[in-house]
């Protein structure tokens, strides 16, 4: 039985992304848009692969695996509180988004929100804080240029 060699990729693609070669394939994972450090563990764990493999040396059969558990992770029972659309308003179904599709998605729910009318999608047009920060000493930028404190003028009647 001799063991081969295996050669390291320096990119793999998986979700349309490429993915550094040299990394462990849970720490790679993240760098897919819609993945945070909890799914890629509940996807190496669904594809039957250990996280801390490095993801040159992922064969065919488990990159299609992991593929596989991106696209759908309900299939591979992974629990839906780790999805980032949950009870979505079109189907009432809990679903996962990744790459352009959720940056799709996200600027369709903004678009909703402003024509609507809604307080956060007015808080979109007006370019303000829309999770209830304050905005006393913070966000001041005005598309682009750089706002200071307004000072009160003094009274004229007070220099007599």
């Amino acid at each position: 039985m001799a063991e081969e060699k295996q050669e390291l990729k320096y990119f793999v693609r998986i979700a349309n992304t490429d993915l550094d070669g040299n990394k462990a394939i849970g720490n790679a994972l993240i760098k897919i848009k819609g993945i945070s450090f909890m799914l890629s563990n509940a996807i190496c764990r669904a594809a039957a692969i250990d996280p801390a493999k490095k993801t040159g040396y992922l064969n065919d059969n488990e990159v299609s695996r992991i593929d596989e558990a991106i696209k759908e992770p309900s299939k591979f029972r992974v629990p839906p509180w780790l999805f980032n659309r949950r009870k979505d308003p079109e189907d009432n179904a809990d679903k996962h988004l990744i790459g352009s599709g959720l940056t799709f998605t996200q600027d369709n729910d903004i678009k909703m929100m402003k024509k609507i009318k809604s307080y956060k999608g007015i808080r979109h047009m007006l370019g303000l804080p829309v999770r209830g920060q304050r905005t006393r000493s913070n966000f001041r930028k005005n598309k682009g240029k750089v706002l200071g404190v307004k000072r009160k003028e003094k009274s004229k009647a007070g220099k007599v």
